[in-house]
């Protein structure tokens, strides 16, 4: 992105938002928005979950607020 900033998730270097079986029951889904007093930089590694223990360990001592929204998601008929 223009400002270095990153966007990831489990299998890649942006997000693809939720993804549902096509014939299955609706997927939870989780989603955790963070105010932070500071710019982190971690860069993300090889390993999703690895990258997101990083970020995790690095916003401790900088949480402003934390918002939670949770939903089920399945795709259209």
């Amino acid at each position: 992105m223009p400002d270095c900033s990153y966007q990831i998730s489990a299998t890649g270097p942006m997000y693809r938002g939720p993804g549902a079986g096509a014939n299955g029951p609706a997927a939870p889904l989780r989603f955790e928005l963070f105010a932070l007093d500071t710019k982190l930089d971690v860069k993300p590694s090889t390993d999703a979950f690895e990258t997101r223990a990083n970020v995790m360990k690095a916003i401790q001592g900088h949480i402003l607020a934390k918002a939670v929204y949770g939903g089920l998601f399945r795709r259209p008929q």
